[in-house]
C-alpha cells in the first residue's frame, strides 16, 4: 500500500516523485572506464557516511511523500558491511513496495541469500564484457569469473527478476552486441544496453565512443530480425523491444535521445546529499538535516519543497550541445568536488 496521490510532490515539469535511489558507499572493487578510471580516488569521510538509522529516516520522508519503490547502489554496495541490516530496516518503511538493488555481482555469491532474505526483490548485474581480457582491460581487475558466478547466483535466488547492464562503447566493448544477449536469452534474463554517458568520473567521454541506440537496433536487426517496441507506459528509463524470436531487451539512451520529461527519480549518496538529476552540479545536505535534529515534518517539507522547484533536464541540456559536448567535469574539478563523480551518486 502506497501513500495517496496528494502526498506525493511533481516538479515543475509535472514529474512525479516516485523513485528513490540510495546509495550506500562510494567505495567500490572494481575500476571501470565510464565511472572510475583512476587509480587513487578521495574517499568520503567514514564520520560522514550516514548510519543505517538516518538512511532509513531519509528514506521513510521519501516514502511518505509518495516514493514506493527504493533501489540500493553504491560505489558497489555489497562492499558496506552488515547491509542486510539496512535493508530489513528499509523493508519495515509502511509503503515501501520494491526493494531493489544495483551491483556488479562480484560478492553476490558470498551475500546474495542474507540480502534476499533481508528483503531484496530484484537484482541488475552489470557486465561490459564476456571475455576475460577485455574484462581487465574495462574494469581494471581480472574479476569476470566472479562476476559469472554472481549473475548464475542471482538467477537462483532472484528468478524472473534479474537484469543485466552493458554500457556499450565504441570499440571498447560494441562487437559484443549479439553475444551479450544470447549470453543473458540462456539465463532467462532481461539485458539492457545503456549509451556511454558524459557523467562523474567519465573523463575520457567522447561523442565518437558512444554507440547510439538508433545503432544498436540496426545491429540486432541484421542478425535477429527487426525488433518491435513493447508496448508500455510507465516511467522506466530504459525503452523495451521484442525480437521476432520473443526476446526482450533494453535500452537506456539517455546520451542521445534523453528521456528528462520522465524522469521521476532523487538520488541520495552516502554521506546524505540529495541530487534530483546525475548531471546536477550541486545537492542538498540532508545528513546536516537530520543530525541538527529537523523533525519528520521539517525533513519532508524540505524534500517536498526542493522537488517542487525542479526544473532539471541535465541530460536534454548536455545533448543540446553537439559537437560542443565534452566530459561533464575534467579531472581538477572532480578533485575539488567528489560529489560530482558518478560513484558516489550511484548512477
Amino acid at each position: 500500500m502506497t501513500d495517496p496521490p496528494s502526498a506525493r510532490p511533481s516538479d515543475r515539469l509535472a514529474r512525479p516523485l516516485r523513485s528513490f535511489r540510495i546509495s550506500v558507499t562510494d567505495r567500490c572493487n572494481l575500476r571501470c572506464s565510464y565511472c572510475m578510471p583512476e587509480e587513487h580516488y578521495t574517499w568520503l569521510p567514514r564520520s560522514d557516511i550516514l548510519t543505517f538509522d538516518e538512511t532509513a529516516r531519509i528514506a521513510s520522508c521519501f516514502v511518505r511523500l509518495g516514493v514506493d519503490k527504493l533501489r540500493i547502489t553504491g560505489g558497489e554496495p555489497l562492499l558496506r558491511q552488515d547491509l542486510p541490516e539496512l535493508i530489513v530496516l528499509l523493508a519495515r518503511i509502511h509503503g515501501v513496495r520494491d526493494i531493489a538493488l544495483t551491483t556488479n555481482g562480484v560478492l553476490l555469491p558470498r551475500f546474495g541469500a542474507a540480502l534476499r532474505d533481508a528483503g531484496v526483490r530484484r537484482v541488475t548485474v552489470s557486465l561490459d564484457t564476456l571475455r576475460a581480457d577485455r574484462f581487465v582491460a574495462l574494469t581494471g581487475r581480472d574479476q569476470l569469473a566472479a562476476t559469472l558466478a554472481g549473475i548464475d547466483r542471482a538467477v537462483e535466488l532472484w528468478p524472473g527478476a534479474v537484469k543485466l547492464n552493458a554500457v556499450v562503447m565504441r570499440d571498447r566493448n560494441d562487437d559484443e552486441l549479439v553475444d551479450l544477449l544470447r549470453f543473458a536469452r540462456a539465463r532467462g534474463v532481461e539485458l539492457r544496453f545503456i549509451e556511454y554517458m558524459d557523467v562523474g568520473g567519465a573523463t575520457a567521454w567522447s561523442g565518437a565512443t558512444v554507440v547510439s541506440r538508433r545503432e544498436i537496433l540496426a545491429r540486432l536487426a541484421e542478425r535477429f530480425g527487426a525488433p518491435v517496441p513493447c508496448a508500455e507506459r510507465d516511467w522506466a528509463p530504459a525503452d523495451r523491444f521484442r525480437l521476432p524470436d520473443g526476446t526482450v531487451f533494453g535500452v537506456i539512451s539517455s546520451t542521445t535521445e534523453p528521456f528528462c520529461r520522465t524522469c521521476d527519480r532523487a538520488r541520495l549518496t552516502a554521506d546524505g546529499m540529495w541530487y534530483t538529476c546525475l548531471y546536477a552540479k550541486s545537492g542538498v545536505d540532508l545528513r546536516s538535516a537530520v543530525r541538527c535534529g529537523a523533525t519528520d515534518a521539517e525533513l519532508d517539507a524540505l524534500v517536498a519543497r526542493r522537488w517542487r522547484e525542479r526544473t532539471d533536464r541535465g541530460a536534454e541540456e548536455r545533448h543540446a550541445l553537439r559537437e560542443a559536448r565534452g566530459p561533464l567535469a575534467a579531472r581538477d574539478e572532480l578533485a575539488d568536488d567528489p560529489h560530482l563523480e558518478m560513484h558516489k551518486r550511484g548512477g
